[in-house]
């Protein structure tokens, strides 16, 4: 489909990694980064061929899964399987995912990702398809980088909430679907990213369907020419054409943010 902020921790990042937590996890919020955080070592590889399904709870101890057989071609061809699919209210954490990563993580319905990695992203590093308005998908810590497209697919309905993540090299960091047959409704909110050059967009959106973003304590590094667009607008349809944009920049409604909430190093 169409389309952190982090303190200077560098002497604790393997000793949080051995925890399976992120730096991000344990920053507070509001704080500024000193340089780019540094990604953790996997406790193991896994390769998986087929997708896993996970209901409640899942930790794997930083383990990495990579894609083989069917989930292996590391391509960005549509309607691949992902790597793991959540079922509604799952838990995930603590894992990175490798390459080839297929299609990532699914979510079909709310669901939380607690420290998860992507080193080199597939199709899509996650993709959030819960129907319900209320519907909520968590992200906290953890990143994601080499996502030539997009690293978060917006798809069902409710609010995503994005927290304490870091993003490298990638198209479009979070994306309202501009052109899935079902349409929403979509909130999503960004608080304590840490954008790494290069890339295109943080947010995009839908203004007729009546999405927002809401941006928080964003870090950009590496971007001092200012290319990466913090929130693009789109009029997004249900017929699968590419949706035409509608703007960008922040506003009261649509893309909210202040010029002082994006901070460039």
């Amino acid at each position: 489909m169409t389309s952190a902020k982090r303190p200077r921790a560098r002497a604790l990042t393997g000793a949080l990694a051995t925890l399976g937590l992120s730096v991000g996890m344990v920053m507070t919020t509001g704080a500024s980064p000193a340089s780019a955080v540094t990604w953790p070592t996997a406790n193991g590889s896994q390769g998986v061929s087929s997708t896993i399904a996970v209901s409640g709870t899942k930790d794997y101890g930083m383990q990495r899964l990579y894609g083989t057989g069917d989930l292996g071609s590391g391509s960005q061809d549509e309607d691949q399987g992902p790597i793991l699919e959540l079922a509604d209210g799952a838990v995930l954490k603590n894992v990175i995912l490798g390459a080839p990563a297929a299609d990532g993580v699914h979510c079909k319905g709310s669901c939380t990702l607690q420290n998860v990695w992507w080193e080199d992203v597939g199709e899509d590093a996650a993709t959030f398809k819960g129907k319900a308005s209320g519907s909520v998908y968590t992200v906290t810590g953890g990143g994601a980088k080499e996502a030539s497209d997009k690293v978060f697919q917006f798809n069902g309905a409710g609010t995503l909430n994005v927290s304490n993540f870091s993003v490298k090299n990638f198209g479009t960091f979070v994306r309202s679907c501009g052109n899935c047959s079902t349409q929403y409704k979509r909130t999503i909110n960004l608080n304590t990213i840490e954008v790494n050059w290069k890339g295109g967009r943080i947010a995009g959106i839908n203004t007729n369907y009546g999405d927002s973003a809401t941006l928080r304590n964003i870090t950009v590094i590496g971007d001092s020419s200012k290319k990466i667009i913090p929130c693009q607008k789109y009029i997004g349809n249900n017929s699968g054409a590419e949706p035409s944009s509608n703007g960008s920049g922040p506003d009261s409604t649509y893309c909210k943010y202040a010029t002082s909430d994006v901070t460039y190093r």
